[in-house]
């Protein structure tokens, strides 16, 4: 878990194989498929996409024992003959693959379909894979839903840039506001719910947290989205990463994929922190590329003409990594730690004199 301490999510083999119905297809599995398999196998990304739909079909899965930027791209490349046609990897491992220097000259064409999910990509990245022909294809879902909540076909890839698709075949899914009433306009935020064969019966040994997951046999994701006037939904970022300033809600995964933009800076994760007048603000705890000397200025420049005021961060933190768990998603809890303990510090420091 990126927000606490892990919950043991039941997965039944049922879950598992409607999974693999209803991704196989939009993904274009078949027994000609070739994975390259990155992710780590424990985790439902490693293991269910696309490892068990191959399987389930007779494709070919190769696992790598680590992620390492270099040693991808060359086993994509068609240049080096493994001819591989499919990929998942989070933001994070297309990000780095991206700024690693044999980007350019790899040659992706083999690829049927370049998976992407597990956090929210910020819309320059899927425009740089974009630009090397190779349109990554977004999809979300979550652990307990074995994973697939929604896939975007492989064929809208580009024409729905930033778009995590529609709802998987075999289930129902919602949109629901804080009162827990659907929402049916196109492009207000609200939380996602499903329902389906794919969802797990609950968490094992918790029925308190498996009762806070469900209303009325609806799973909450705690996830934030959008959906479009042509049903298409937009994952907006988690529900306890948003942070609320002076009385507006602000989804970090939006301020990220702003700075993202800034020359200079490799990485990002946003949080709120503490504000004694707006009651939290954001702060942008970033990794400089490699040779930059960004300044915390230069990034608060240029948000200012880029977001609302209201969204704007109000400090930059320079970090060396951006920490993640093992699925490579960002740690918001161990970036507000770090900031926690840097301003109680500061504070002790301040009475002190």
């Amino acid at each position: 878990g990126t927000t606490g301490l892990p919950k043991g999510a039941m997965i039944t083999h049922g879950m598992t194989f409607w999974n693999a119905v209803t991704l196989g297809s939009p993904a274009r599995v078949s027994m000609d498929t070739k994975q390259l398999c990155v992710m780590p196998l424990f985790h439902t990304g490693g293991l269910n996409c696309f490892a068990n739909i191959c399987f389930h079909v007779g494709g070919t899965v190769a696992v790598a024992r680590e992620f390492d930027p270099g040693t991808v791209l060359r086993l994509l490349d068609k240049k080096n003959g493994h001819n591989f046609t499919h990929f998942l990897g989070v933001p994070s491992m297309y990000l780095f693959m991206s700024q690693h220097p044999d980007f350019e000259k790899t040659d992706f064409s083999t690829i049927v379909s370049a998976a992407i999910g597990a956090a929210p990509a910020a819309k320059v990245l899927l425009e740089t894979w974009a630009a090397k022909g190779l349109g990554l294809q977004q999809a979300y879902g979550m652990t307990e839903t074995a994973p697939i909540i929604t896939v975007l076909d492989s064929h809208m890839a580009l024409e729905k840039i930033g778009s995590a698709g529609l709802p998987g075949l075999h289930l129902e899914m919602r949109l629901v506001d804080e009162n827990n009433d659907d929402i049916t306009e196109p492009d207000v935020v609200g939380e996602i719910w499903c329902k389906g064969p794919n969802v797990t019966p609950g968490y094992w040994n918790r029925p308190d947290a498996t009762a806070a997951s469900f209303h009325d046999g609806w799973f909450k994701t705690g996830d934030a989205a959008r959906m479009d006037s042509d049903g298409y939904f937009y994952i907006v970022d988690r529900w306890k990463d948003m942070y609320i300033s002076g009385g507006e809600n602000v989804y970090p995964a939006e301020v990220e994929a702003v700075i993202f933009q800034i020359k200079g800076v490799a990485d990002v994760g946003v949080i709120g922190v503490p504000h004694e007048r707006w009651g939290e603000t954001g702060q942008a705890c970033v990794v400089r590329a490699p040779g930059s000397d960004i300044t915390e200025a230069d990034i608060l420049k240029y948000c200012s003409t880029r977001l609302a005021k209201f969204k704007q961060p109000a400090s930059v933190r320079f970090i060396d990594v951006i920490p993640r768990n093992a699925s490579g998603k960002t740690l918001k809890r161990e970036l507000r730690r770090e900031t926690e303990e840097l301003m109680a510090k500061a504070a002790s420091g301040k009475a002190a004199e």
